[in-house]
């Protein structure tokens, strides 16, 4: 082989290295790209999709418009406290602060707390709403008039009787997508997926209590 041919056999040579090493590190970059994508995404949907993984979960699912209009509809005539169990982005709390109640939202997933707490401050009504991280079953909501919560089937038979033994007789239940399995509801409003279910304090108390004597009864008439 001639010295000009080996001459540009090296520099041939030369440059597949370099266009190698080029689309090496191309490679990296797009694989930073892609890598650093997946991770952003991830953190912006673990927040909506790890409540659905919960045992008993109340999946966040936006409430509609139509849903918040609902339930300022129905206690539109109401004031005080109020409390949202299961909060999700805040809106529900947020819209009842515009319209008096010193309102509250617990929800077990961190992520949307700091969003629900970030909004009520864009809002301006950062001072008359609160949000807490908490699991619903270890909290006591003895100290709210006015409750919403937007339930799932397979939880709603155990809220019934943790409500009925630890609300006041003035509080009104808003349940909103599903109603309560034994409780009579005062009244609805909206249809379909926006229907809310309204429950008055002393009915579904009475009703618990009723229960509760007939059932010592029954335990004294058997002992007997």
């Amino acid at each position: 082989m001639s010295q000009e041919e080996l001459f540009l056999d090296s520099g041939q040579n030369t440059v597949d290295v370099k266009h190698s090493k080029s689309r090496s590190r191309l490679g990296l970059v797009v694989t930073g790209v892609v890598g650093g994508s997946l991770v952003a995404l991830y953190a912006v949907a673990a927040p909506f999709v790890a409540p659905a993984l919960r045992k008993i979960c109340l999946p966040f699912v936006p409430a509609t418009t139509a849903q918040v209009e609902n339930v300022l509809k129905v206690l539109r005539t109401r004031s005080g406290t109020l409390v949202d169990i299961g909060s999700g982005d805040g809106r529900i709390v947020i819209a009842a602060a515009k319209h008096g109640f010193l309102a509250s939202g617990f929800e077990l997933n961190p992520w949307l707390v700091w969003y629900s707490r970030y909004k009520a401050w864009r809002e301006g009504v950062h001072r008359s709403t609160s949000f807490h991280i908490s699991d619903l079953w270890k909290v006591s909501f003895a100290q709210y008039t006015n409750v919403v919560i937007f339930g799932v089937p397979q939880m709603m038979n155990q809220l019934e009787v943790k409500l009925a033994s630890e609300l006041p007789s003035t509080a009104k239940v808003v349940a909103c997508r599903f109603p309560f399995p034994t409780w009579i509801p005062e009244h609805t409003a909206g249809e379909g997926i926006d229907t809310v279910w309204v429950y008055d304090a002393k009915t579904f108390k009475s009703a618990l209590e009723h229960g509760s004597i007939r059932k010592m009864t029954q335990q004294h008439d058997t002992d007997s």
